[in-house]
């Protein structure tokens, strides 16, 4: 063969390669968006209340959340290829279980196997690019693209739930999953190349284990408190639980060598206050996208096709804005960024709370747009200096965190703010007036936030021995859910 041959055989390959991440992390974007357009559908056709949309949306979240760095270990452990291709078929099967659901607890289960599936495939996906272009110049080419090009599933997902859902109802949302997985699949096993990380780190299971049940049980007082009453013997002992789990999570990840979530990085100011202001974004981002399909459908009348379109302007501002989110944090830094973007956010949700029945979609759709550009200023430099606290050696690792606090803030806002609207309604109050109290509940966080980061977000000096790669994560592996935006499951 040539050399020319032999260029070109690898351009192709690496063609292919970037179109199947791609598409493997353009799926999960578009379920992210394309499922709450299809929620009001669901809670018609399964007969449930909105306890039962909420574990819809956080059962995929909390397992996201909480296995997106293991998954990321996993690539490198056991290799990139069988990761990202076992996580695609888990993601395809259950993707299916969901489309023939006969009930919400089916669904949910559904669901959870999705965001296991979620979990492997997206860190694996860009890991599989990165080890692909060992040149940085060449990884940071390749990596834009795929952020670019399966970034798009988040413009694409409410208008396509909206049409899918119209017309076929809800389970359309999910079969549409299949062929793509399918293609996946097919051209995976023929064309992606294995590789490895020799020198990854051993899992932590017990960490893995403990995070999945405290969150849990967090989530679970919180969904089901509403329902069976705030001061129950179940919902205490949730809430109990939760909080002896997260003891025993510390104490066990104190101790180990390598933990999953190294303690000692939150001694920089830098990275604690970011990885707090990025939990703020994922509850208040989550929290109030849960409902805004609800609100068009249920209190302003629009069909759910309407209703998917109605709520686009949240998605292509994230999208348009958030390729210049870092360029403008390297410009003014990231207090000024971060806090900017948190106060026009938190704005936009504090104006949709004020939004009623008979309000114009003209008056609606720029509160919206608002708050999709503040949460996109924020996002990428909040990623950023968390990165920057700890050093470059364990940027990979700070990147995953980042992503993983967003997620859990993503599962702790729909919890929250649905325990908002229930508590208005048991009051007597609307389901229009519980969603304005939503609303105005993430706008205040988000405010509170921004001027945290404005007072607190500024760069402090590494500890003795605080950037040591004493838990070496591939930066490209974890770094993979930072592309999407919160789940808007």
């Amino acid at each position: 063969m040539t050399a020319s041959h032999a260029t070109a055989s690898s351009r192709s390959s690496r063609t292919v390669l970037l179109t199947v991440t791609c598409l493997g992390q353009f799926m999960v974007l578009l379920d992210n968006t394309i499922v709450g357009a299809a929620l009001p559908d669901m809670q018609h056709r399964l007969h449930t209340e909105l306890t039962g949309l909420q574990w819809i949306v956080d059962a995929y979240v909390l397992l996201v959340a909480m296995l997106l760095l293991t998954g990321g270990v996993f690539a490198d452990r056991f290799g990139r290829k069988r990761v990202y291709l076992t996580g695609v078929a888990v993601f395809t099967a259950a993707s299916v279980v969901c489309s023939l659901a006969p009930s919400v607890g089916w669904l949910v289960a559904g669901r959870v196997l999705q965001g296991v599936g979620a979990a492997a495939l997206a860190p694996a996906s860009l890991a599989l690019l990165a080890a692909a272009h060992p040149l940085p110049q060449e990884r940071v080419k390749a990596i834009g693209l795929w952020a670019g090009l399966s970034g798009i599933g988040l413009a694409a997902g409410p208008a396509a739930g909206g049409v899918l859902t119209d017309a076929f109802g809800w389970p359309a949302i999910f079969l549409v999953n299949l062929p793509i997985g399918a293609v996946l699949l097919l051209v995976g096993l023929r064309h992606l190349a294995e590789s490895r990380n020799p020198n990854a780190p051993a899992l932590d299971v017990p960490g893995t284990v403990l995070s999945v049940l405290a969150v849990g049980a967090l989530t679970y007082g919180l969904i089901e408190g509403g329902v069976r009453g705030w001061t129950s013997p179940l919902i205490l002992g949730s809430f109990g639980a939760a909080v002896i789990l997260f003891a025993v999570f510390v104490a066990v990840e104190g101790r180990r060598s390598a933990p999953m979530l190294p303690l000692r990085l939150f001694r920089q100011r830098l990275f604690t206050v970011s990885n707090t202001a990025m939990t703020v974004v994922g509850f208040a981002l989550m929290g109030s996208s849960f409902f805004f399909s609800q609100f068009f459908v249920y209190v302003q009348g629009s069909s759910i096709l309407r209703a998917g379109l109605q709520t686009l302007p949240v998605s292509l501002a994230m999208v348009i804005v958030s390729p210049y989110a870092g360029r403008l944090a390297a410009r003014y830094g990231f207090r000024v960024v971060v806090t900017t973007g948190l106060a026009l956010a938190g704005l936009g949700l504090l104006a949709l709370g004020t939004v009623h029945a008979d309000t114009g979609y003209g008056n609606v759709w720029w509160r919206l747009a608002l708050a999709g550009t503040g949460f996109a200023l924020a996002m990428s430099p909040l990623t950023g200096a968390a990165i920057q606290a700890v050093g470059s050696q364990e940027g990979g690792l700070a990147s995953g965190i980042s992503s993983t606090t967003r997620q859990i803030g993503a599962v702790l806002g729909v919890a929250v703010l649905g325990a908002v609207v229930r508590t208005r309604q048991a009051g007597g109050a609307s389901f229009e007036t519980g969603l304005g109290s939503a609303f105005v509940t993430a706008g205040a966080v988000t405010l509170a936030s921004a001027v945290f980061t404005g007072l607190w977000l500024v760069k402090s000096h590494p500890t003795a021995g605080s950037a040591a790669p004493r838990r070496a994560i591939s930066p490209d592996a974890v770094a993979a859910s930072n592309t999407a935006p919160l789940n808007g499951r």
